[in-house]
């Protein structure tokens, strides 16, 4: 692809690791999960309990809370951040959570292991040059009518103001149908895996919206070469304050857990990788 230079695979560079506290991202299955935002501090850290529990190794949770509606509500701000801060002291797991302005990006690094990009801010390039000078990993989600150059080259963006550390999230597009919230693209995961060297994982909540289609998305996410899966679970989904009809139990997200990594070491064994299992 004309004009990238950084996310692209070279004979040196064939894969990216990003290290996450004890993980590799890249390396390690990452299986993230937490609720749509966080609403409050037993609200937070209940789920953070309930979902580590469950198997997640990465807990998500929005402080900040881009809305369709003004009036819809935004999130707790820098009170939502202290909360996700204790949530990681309980748990231990480390936080993913979104920044919106390019001008809050040091100090929610501050409180934050992952800085996420969303996908209404695929190209706010400010924000993309400021994450990248900010030295913490970004997860950067696909927007919802991007095509793959414009997903990597937003990802040069961060890649070229010295930042390595960049997760790709593919989260739906949006298209005709009305049966799923979005068109989760698969075959974009199996189409960066081949050209680019960062790890990419998949977003099955915002892909499809249903909570029946969540389990058998995350496996074939796994099954077209993810690096993972970001799952929204909250420990009581008729609670929740935004996006409840797509949010799981810990329960259902544990098996999905359960599942994803028997299947992940299913695909890096020897014996299916010489194909003698098949």
């Amino acid at each position: 692809m004309k004009g990238l230079k950084l996310s692209l695979k070279t004979e040196q560079l064939t894969r990216t690791l990003v290290p996450i506290h004890n993980l590799m991202i890249g390396r390690d299955l990452a299986l993230i999960a937490g609720p749509c935002s966080v609403e409050n501090e037993h609200q937070t850290i209940e789920t953070a309990l309930r979902v580590k529990k469950a198997g997640a190794n990465i807990f998500r949770g929005g402080a900040f809370k881009p809305r369709t509606s003004p009036y819809s509500f935004q999130g707790l701000g820098l009170s939502g951040l202290k909360i996700l801060s204790k949530a990681r002291e309980e748990t231990g797991l480390p936080i993913v959570t979104e920044i919106l302005d390019p001008r809050d990006t040091y100090w929610v690094a501050e409180y934050a292991d992952i800085l996420q990009i969303g996908a209404r801010n695929i190209q706010n390039f400010p924000l993309l040059k400021e994450a990248g000078k900010c030295g913490k990993p970004i997860l950067l989600k696909r927007g919802m009518q991007t095509t793959l150059a414009e997903w990597l080259y937003s990802a040069e963006y961060i890649l070229s103001e010295g930042n390595p550390h960049v997760i790709l999230c593919e989260r739906g597009s949006r298209t005709f149908q009305t049966f799923c919230r979005n068109t989760l693209d698969l075959s974009i995961v199996a189409a960066v895996k081949e050209i680019s060297h960062l790890p990419v994982i998949v977003d099955p909540s915002h892909g499809t919206g249903r909570p029946d289609l969540i389990p058998p998305m995350c496996l074939a996410a796994i099954a077209a070469g993810a690096d993972g899966i970001m799952v929204e679970v909250h420990y009581n989904p008729d609670e929740a304050i935004c996006d409840k009809d797509q949010a799981l139990l810990p329960d259902t997200f544990g098996e999905i857990a359960l599942r994803s990594v028997a299947l992940r070491a299913f695909l890096t064994s020897d014996d299916y990788q010489s194909g003698s299992s098949l």
